[in-house]
């Protein structure tokens, strides 16, 4: 463990989102997935524009996502990790030490079986990291950005990821 408490990084919240492109029966069989999964209600995303090439308007969902925060969390990435064998590419770390991963199909996942009925789904995991003290740019009152020092790097991440739970980071 580091000398400084401050400089710990944990999991701040896992997002799990599978974008269908269109409402409707699809959409409901994604949700169900997603709450199969996650052990939670989903919310619905909705299109920002129109793209009359694919058929969506501005306001129409497209897709659901779950926020998990805490154990919940974390007992998804376990399981979403060992369903990509514990191997991560180097480029799906950002600059702020967050990372993204996707995973092709929802019956990969431990004890998930096919079912015609509803079909293969994939989703993409995204997982934000977290020292303490970053309540300073999300509190109400003098709100702050966080001082550079302080930010997660990439490098950072990958080392935590690879400590926590067992990752290879692949070049």
């Amino acid at each position: 463990m580091e000398a400084n408490p401050m400089r710990t990084i944990r999991v701040e919240k896992v997002t799990v989102n599978i974008g269908v492109g269109e409402g409707g029966e699809r959409l409901r069989k994604a949700e169900k997935v997603i709450e199969m999964l996650t052990g939670q209600k989903p919310i619905q995303t909705i299109s920002k524009g129109t793209n009359r090439d694919l058929g969506i308007r501005k306001g129409m969902p497209i897709g659901c996502k779950v926020t998990l925060r805490r154990d919940k969390a974390m007992d998804f990435l376990k399981k979403a990790l060992w369903v990509r064998d514990h191997k991560l590419p180097a480029w799906s770390f950002d600059e702020e030490g967050n990372f993204s991963f996707g995973i092709t199909e929802h019956t990969d996942f431990e004890g998930m079986k096919y079912d015609p009925e509803i079909g293969i789904f994939g989703m993409d995991v995204n997982v934000t990291l977290e020292r303490n003290g970053y309540r300073i740019k999300k509190r109400k009152l003098r709100k702050a950005k966080i001082p550079e020092n302080h930010r997660i790097t990439a490098e950072e991440a990958m080392a935590f990821v690879t400590k926590e739970f067992n990752v290879e980071v692949v070049e």
